[in-house]
């Protein structure tokens, strides 16, 4: 039996999402590094990323995704009292990205924030957005995903830059006295943060050398080890303190990080597989973008129906996790 212990009053009601126009294939990548396109597919699942042009910011991803919110559902978004933006790769580190919508859009008087939790970021952002509702003083909030990640990959590294691309997903949350957000988790291993990083202003994490050039760095194989312990046991502790069942969940959406992390998940916690939702093979992985893009590419394949459930999962540098058990209402 499905519970509700997350007190809820939140429910999305438009969603928007864009990439950039240039495609970047894994025969592109065998120009660029010492790799293949068989080596690439094997190890992550990914056949192709896009890639935002020279004159292209996270603020242009954002403006996308919203601009395709309006168009889909004729949102109205004067009266949004909060603009929370999920990013790793802004244009500056201030004025924030949603500062920038908030701007682009006319909206008169909101609150503007960005979320930096990584790949976990999005789902970070709904967990508030709910919040921000809960507290009455809020009734729309504006929650947009969105990451320039090819102006932060180093592309002499081939363990890196095969990895990622660009994009942005955004969804219109509404106050709905029958919230469809029904059950969240979340952790935290700080202590592990040196094996997926992008640097600031330190020289270290904890003592730590690290580097210093502003690309992202990532120890792979602790972060694969990381990511399939830690995320199948999110899920199993989500779904006992529920009390929730398979049967419950009509589609898993985790951070499309790498397909066989995701396969890896899928075989140990018993979620089906074709029940799952990516955006790895398309896209690559695009951190906070990767969820609301992998539920575009299911939306435009009508996979997703009003009343589904979905299970969203967000993993990454942190390191962090954010899950969000939601019912669509679209």
């Amino acid at each position: 039996m499905l519970q509700h212990p997350l007190r809820s009053v939140a429910a999305i009601t438009a969603f928007g999402a864009y990439v950039p126009e240039r495609v970047l294939t894994n025969n592109d990548l065998e120009q660029m590094v010492e790799t293949s396109d068989e080596w690439i597919f094997q190890r992550t699942g990914i056949k192709e990323r896009r890639i935002a042009a020279e004159d292209q910011f996270c603020s242009d991803m954002c403006f996308g995704a919203v601009r395709d919110l309006q168009l889909r559902y004729g949102a109205v978004l004067e009266d949004v009292d909060y603009v929370l933006v999920a990013t790793t790769t802004p244009d500056t580190f201030f004025p924030s990205m949603a500062a920038r919508v908030q701007a682009e859009f006319g909206i008169a008087s909101c609150g503007a924030a960005d979320i930096q939790a990584a790949c976990a970021g999005f789902v970070s952002a709904l967990q508030l957005a709910n919040g921000l509702l809960l507290s009455g003083v809020y009734h729309k909030i504006l929650v947009i995903g969105a990451e320039t990640l090819s102006k932060a990959t180093d592309y002499t590294d081939r363990t890196t830059c095969i990895l990622f691309g660009d994009g942005a997903g955004a969804m219109l949350v509404e106050r709905r006295e029958d919230g469809a957000f029904l059950a969240s988790y979340n952790k935290t291993k700080g202590s592990d943060g040196q094996h997926l990083y992008r640097s600031s202003l330190a020289s270290a994490i904890d003592g730590v050398p690290i580097q210093t050039n502003g690309k992202i760095v990532q120890n792979g194989r602790q972060v694969y080890a990381w990511a399939v312990t830690s995320v199948t046991k999110g899920i199993q502790t989500l779904m006992e303190q529920n009390s929730l069942t398979f049967e419950d969940i009509s589609w898993f959406v985790p951070h499309s990080a790498n397909m066989r992390i995701v396969e890896s998940v899928c075989e140990r916690t018993g979620i089906p597989l074709e029940r799952t939702l990516t955006s790895v093979r398309e896209y690559g992985n695009t951190s906070a973008a990767s969820i609301p893009l992998a539920i575009d590419l299911a939306l435009k394949e009508d996979r997703i129906k009003s009343g589904d459930t979905l299970l969203l999962y967000g993993f990454g540098g942190g390191l962090t996790e954010s899950a969000l058990l939601l019912r669509w209402s679209l």
